[in-house]
């Protein structure tokens, strides 16, 4: 007969338990985030005359837009190298996945039974990849669906190969730079050099007025905010421990029985499904989509916005992707010449003096400063004693 050896008294092993997916303070600031993005911008731009100090024109609403798809990037960036290891150096091709399928749906939108460029071109049939782009509905799914596609596919081999750091990095690149050239040829269906533009309508409303430009704004950063609050649960949960576990000790985390295949096929999917989704709020806002967006020079960018940021901490690459575009847009006026020479530059400054980005400097500006206060509380408190 078996008799348990374990007291009755001796203290029980306790887990964890599973942390809030915000603490208080976090969801305050979520639900102002949410109130500017919902009420506040609405409010600047379409209620408060423009000679006002208050207005938000035009333009910033643009820009900011265009921004916070940025940003849905840097997360998805984030997600695969911050806390996976994996560097991408290719995420821009499924951003422009993402805006041709939008864009294809926008010159659908004419009422001509053929876009434009394919008249010029004298094609007689529409071709079979364009049949389902007069459905909204069909733009969403295919929007997730085509960069998601790709990912899995590109990634079952990369993964199941086991191809790793460098040689991963440079074949990502080597892919989105296939895809620019493929779609720079006519012949293929998307346009050619000078891809989709001059979009007139969406679901039937035209896409130029304030109102429609401000609701693309709105939905531009309600998906930004879901779109964390999904990164925060995902890292949060056992599936993103495993995740940490890869970057950090893959070898030993197969050791320990895990396959890392399908985590990092999982994450890898998701990430690309997420630019996609930046991708097709971008085009609509621009009003362009073209090759030139699936060049390598941009995927790079994503990378440097997420390590100037501070890799593995969600809110440091937005961050990133917000200071790093709002300079450029600033210095591409006054000086255009010297963007890439800053670019660059910041670059080598964070490897080399800001290995966790602007994140990691909060942190440890946070941590010397809570020292400081310590230590003066407890010269007060000893200095009665002296006396």
């Amino acid at each position: 007969m078996y008799v348990s050896t374990v007291s009755a008294s001796a203290p029980r092993l306790q887990l964890p338990g599973r942390r809030p997916l915000l603490s208080r303070a976090g969801w305050s600031a979520f639900v102002l985030a949410l109130l500017a993005v919902c009420a506040l911008a609405p409010m600047l731009n379409l209620w408060v005359a423009e000679g006002s100090a208050l207005h938000l024109s035009d333009y910033m609403v643009g820009l900011l837009g265009k921004i916070m798809c940025y940003a849905i990037c840097v997360l998805a960036m984030d997600l695969i190298w911050g806390y996976s290891g994996i560097l991408s150096l290719g995420h821009g091709l499924f951003f422009a996945l993402g805006g041709y399928v939008m864009g294809m749906y926008l010159m659908r939108q004419t009422g001509s039974a053929l876009p434009e460029f394919m008249v010029f071109l004298d094609w007689q049939v529409l071709p079979w990849f364009w049949q389902l782009s007069d459905s909204f509905a069909a733009t969403v799914v295919l929007v997730l669906a085509v960069p998601g596609l790709v990912a899995f596919v590109f990634g079952w081999f990369a993964f199941r190969s086991r191809i790793q750091g460098v040689y991963f990095s440079i074949i990502t690149q080597a892919l989105t730079y296939a895809a620019m050239l493929l779609f720079f040829r006519n012949e293929t269906g998307f346009g050619g050099n000078n891809g989709f533009t001059d979009f007139k309508r969406i679901l039937g409303y035209p896409l130029a007025t304030p109102q429609m430009r401000m609701l693309l704004f709105v939905l531009t950063g309600c998906c930004l905010l879901g779109f964390y609050l999904l990164a925060r649960w995902l890292v949060a949960s056992k599936f993103g421990r495993v995740l940490q576990a890869i970057r950090d000790a893959e070898p030993k985390l197969m050791f320990s029985g895990y396959a890392p295949l399908p985590y990092k096929l999982s994450i890898w999917v998701i990430s690309a499904m997420m630019c996609g989704v930046a991708g097709a709020l971008y085009v609509p806002q621009v009003g362009i989509i073209n090759p030139g967006e699936m060049s390598t020079a941009n995927s790079i960018e994503i990378a440097v916005w997420t390590a100037v940021g501070g890799r593995a901490t969600l809110l440091g690459p937005v961050a990133g992707a917000v200071l790093v575009n709002g300079a450029k847009s600033w210095l591409t006026v006054v000086a255009p010449e010297v963007w890439l020479y800053f670019l660059g530059a910041l670059f080598v400054a964070v490897t080399l003096w800001l290995p966790q980005g602007l994140a990691g400097l909060v942190r440890q500006l946070h941590t010397r400063l809570q020292a400081s206060l310590h230590a003066r509380l407890c010269a007060r408190k000893e200095a009665p004693h002296d006396a």
